[in-house]
């Protein structure tokens, strides 16, 4: 049960959207910015994994079953790849650049603190730029904060697991403007 009122049934980030227009606008423009527009060298399947893999690292099941849904439209491998990811990135069928900015991703979940060295050589290696890694450190660093949002309110969770598949239509055809 949410620790505040929501005066509808939409779950997770959908009801507090609902319930608070106002800030709605402002979270939706920057999952739009981060996730779908800008000019990124990852595509918008790429940055919807590090949303999910960032979301499920942080056990918030909303938001990683939404961006699942959302990252497996729009990536070649669909529901296996991303079902591959969470489970297990380093053998997951990704390319090495793209396994080794889920590796600076889960870094910045895991602590507010500079991404290791390391990482960062290893994502460099891997053909990563300067705006591979800004991109991927800022989408994990949203995402933990969109996921406390959602979790720390104690927001409920589909019944329903089509939900994600129709919110996944809806964000890959209209973006996260269309969704509040």
């Amino acid at each position: 049960m949410p620790h505040i009122e929501i005066t509808h049934d939409l779950p997770g980030i959908s009801g507090l959207f609902a319930q608070r227009p106002d800030t709605a606008g402002v979270l939706s423009q920057l999952a739009e910015t981060l996730l779908r527009s800008g000019d990124s060298p990852l595509s918008r399947g790429e940055r919807e994994l590090i949303a999910a893999y960032v979301s499920h690292l942080n056990r918030t099941p909303f938001c990683a079953g939404s961006h699942s849904a959302f990252a497996a439209a729009q990536l070649d491998g669909g529901a296996e790849l991303v079902a591959a990811v969470l489970a297990d990135p380093v053998t997951a069928p990704v390319s090495p650049l793209v396994r080794a900015l889920l590796n600076v991703a889960a870094e910045v979940q895991a602590k507010a603190a500079p991404v290791c060295d390391e990482a960062i050589e290893t994502a460099r290696a891997q053909g990563a730029t300067d705006t591979h890694i800004h991109d991927t450190v800022l989408i994990a660093a949203a995402f933990c904060m969109y996921n406390r949002y959602v979790n720390c309110l104690a927001t409920d969770v589909p019944s329903d697991p089509s939900f994600y598949d129709v919110a996944a239509d809806l964000i890959v055809n209209h973006g996260y403007g269309a969704a509040h």
